[in-house]
């Protein structure tokens, strides 16, 4: 079983959400990604932004999102940054 639960990660990532705009994520598949590519940067060397030591890649990336510490961007905010 997965701790956090998917419904809580989901909670994390839209709890800056205002009321009436969409959701950041509203399904298991973006928190999936999401930690997978966090995943295969820690992977690739990038230091974890919560204590690691004896995690494997993938738990930290999760604990990562579950603690705020990474973000995952809406559909508008991607645009905003590659402009």
């Amino acid at each position: 079983m997965l701790h956090p639960s998917y419904a809580d990660l989901i909670k994390v990532v839209n709890s800056g959400v205002e009321e009436g705009e969409d959701p950041v994520v509203s399904s298991r598949y973006s928190i999936v990604m999401a930690t997978a590519k966090r995943a295969r940067q820690i992977i690739a060397g990038d230091e974890t932004l919560v204590e690691s030591k004896g995690k494997k890649a993938l738990s930290a990336a999760v604990e990562e999102l579950c603690e705020g510490k990474i973000k995952i961007l809406s559909e508008d905010e991607k645009d905003e940054e590659c402009d």
